[in-house]
């Protein structure tokens, strides 16, 4: 299977696959005129990376999830303890995301948003300057 058909069948575009192969990330075979040659095993290596991609895991840890998806004697607790260490990540992101809606919520109440210049917004935002 060519590239292009591995990108339509896992929704990845052609060159984030080009990159995981540049990452070491997976390995397709490579034909005798140098094309690469994906096999099912690299379309579902695929699939997966790109489901935990799009659960937010970053490269490093989507390389820990394929190693231990890759080991049989592996112990669930260790794919639930990288979980949870980027649940929590996300948790945090969440928490400062909410901190700062409620400023800005605070800020554009005050505002008059009228003709006048004076504005707490930019007051706010030059004073933490």
């Amino acid at each position: 299977m060519n590239i292009s058909d591995v990108a339509d069948r896992t929704g990845l575009p052609v060159k984030t696959i080009r990159y995981y192969e540049d990452i070491g990330l997976i390995s397709p075979a490579r034909s005798a005129n140098g094309y690469r040659s994906f096999s099912e095993s690299d379309l579902h290596m695929l699939a997966f990376l790109g489901r935990a991609r799009s659960l937010g895991f970053g490269i490093d840890a989507c390389r820990s999830l394929l190693r231990l998806y890759n080991d049989k004697s592996r112990a669930s607790a260790d794919v639930k303890k990288l979980a949870q260490a980027h649940l929590a990540e996300i948790d945090q992101k969440l928490a400062e995301l909410n901190q700062m809606r409620d400023t800005l919520s605070h800020l554009v109440d005050t505002c008059a948003g009228n003709d006048r210049p004076d504005c707490p917004i930019l007051a706010d935002l030059a004073s933490q300057a």
